[in-house]
């Protein structure tokens, strides 16, 4: 299947085209038809599928065919929300692209900023107004922003949205809606929370879902390294000294641990930056700006900054810590091997993690490989990482299936552990 095959207006198919696109993604072809006949849709989806295009190819065709018919000011036809101003960002300059051909304004609105150039756009009128929770509610309260014309409404990254504590300011915006409306819900993960909150968005609903490991992607060459928590910073050195060329991106659990990351790269005379909460807009932009553009290789982020990153030909990314969500890893790497490109997702695991290892490998169905030993094993763990690091026999065999048997009691509870302490702080992440 083609785009053409879609039935998108000319306009809108020319802008497609000129960015390179031929043939759309899963998500695009189960998820535009839906759209282009104006019903709800609950897509269940992470970054790196395409959604983006799959929400606003649709949305823009419906402004286009409209947009005759409107006299006078502009009004705001359309409300994308998502969680964080480098996804927001992201999303405009996308809606941008495709609308390119077209007569459709849009504006982007975030905090961390001054609201005075973001007010002077809305008051020329726009038709599409892609907006962090926050902010939005702002101006709405100052009467800055009214949602009486909204036609369509697109709740993004629903689950991040919870996490970061956004669920009372959504409810808030929600209320606020026309009856009248298409409603798109997206989110990674279904959790009853979201599901509970998808009732209060959706009328009458279609569902797409794309699975984790769907989009983890076979591109993707995956592996882990055992690696005390000491020598972490020594084995990120060592791993991007060997590829001197290639774009790295690095996750860190926490933003105090991703400006560690960072001042121990400079140390060892690598240049990078750090993305994550407590960084400025302007910083955040900049670092993210240059990471695009190849002028920094080395990119510091949390998971929630990281929501905003689109890079094309990212050849690395490190797992400097292992997520405790374990759909989170499936994120994580889905940042590389996008599109038709291949890609290298490497991840660091010290004692503590291994319970995070497991989880991940339960979500994603495989063994993710053991990489070889490496010469920063040492201390109380190097001999259990060195034989974590040689390459395991096969699944039945019996002695791996006996040696299993008798850590199922003790690696069962440490799992079971460490995932109930993972949850319980999920919305009190360090971003």
């Amino acid at each position: 299947m083609t785009f053409k095959d879609l039935g998108i207006a000319l306009p809108i198919l020319k802008a497609i085209e000129e960015q390179g696109y031929t043939n759309p993604t899963p998500i695009q072809e189960q998820a535009i038809p839906i759209l282009l006949n104006k019903k709800d849709l609950l897509g269940v989806a992470q970054t790196g599928t395409g959604k983006t295009a799959a929400f606003s190819i649709p949305i823009i065709h419906h402004l286009h065919n409209s947009q005759e018919q409107t006299r006078g000011k502009r009004r705001i036809r359309t409300l994308i929300v998502t969680p964080t101003r480098e996804l927001a960002i992201q999303i405009a300059d996308n809606f941008t692209a495709y609308s390119k051909h077209t007569h459709i304004k849009n504006t982007v609105i975030f905090g961390g900023v001054k609201q005075s150039r973001q007010v002077n756009a809305l008051r020329n009128g726009v038709d599409a107004l892609i907006a962090t929770p926050g902010r939005l509610l702002d101006l709405m309260n100052q009467n800055i922003i009214s949602l009486r014309d909204i036609e369509f409404v697109v709740l993004d990254e629903a689950d991040q949205m919870l996490d970061m504590g956004f669920i009372h300011d959504i409810k808030k915006i929600i209320a606020k809606l026309p009856k009248q409306r298409q409603s798109l819900f997206f989110s990674a993960t279904m959790p009853s929370s979201i599901v509970e909150l998808s009732r209060t968005l959706l009328g009458e609903f279609e569902r797409v879902t794309i699975k984790p490991q769907q989009a983890t992607a076979e591109k993707v060459e995956q592996g882990v390294y055992f690696v005390s928590k000491p020598n972490k910073p020594k084995l990120l050195v060592h791993l991007i000294s060997e590829k001197p060329t290639d774009s790295v991106l690095v996750f860190s659990r926490t933003k105090h641990g991703a400006n560690k990351i960072v001042k121990k790269l400079d140390q060892a005379g690598i240049r990078s930056a750090a993305i994550h909460g407590n960084k400025s807009q302007t910083a955040r932009q900049k670092a993210l700006g240059d990471f695009k553009d190849g002028k920094l290789r080395v990119l510091i982020a949390t998971d929630i900054a990281a929501r905003g990153i689109d890079v094309e030909e990212l050849s690395l990314v490190v797992n400097y810590d292992l997520p405790n969500v374990p759909e989170t890893y499936v994120h994580r790497i889905g940042r590389t091997g996008r599109a038709s490109a291949s890609g290298i997702a490497l991840s660091f695991c010290d004692k503590e993690e291994r319970a995070y290892l497991r989880d991940i490998e339960k979500l994603i169905k495989q063994q993710v490989p053991r990489m070889p030993e490496h010469q920063f094993i040492d201390g109380d763990e190097g001999e259990e990482a060195a034989e974590e690091s040689r390459p395991q026999r096969r699944p039945n065999s019996n002695n791996n299936r006996n040696r299993n048997k008798n850590r199922s009691g003790s690696s069962n509870n440490r799992s079971a552990n460490n995932r109930n302490r993972g949850n319980s702080n999920r919305s009190r992440r360090d971003d």
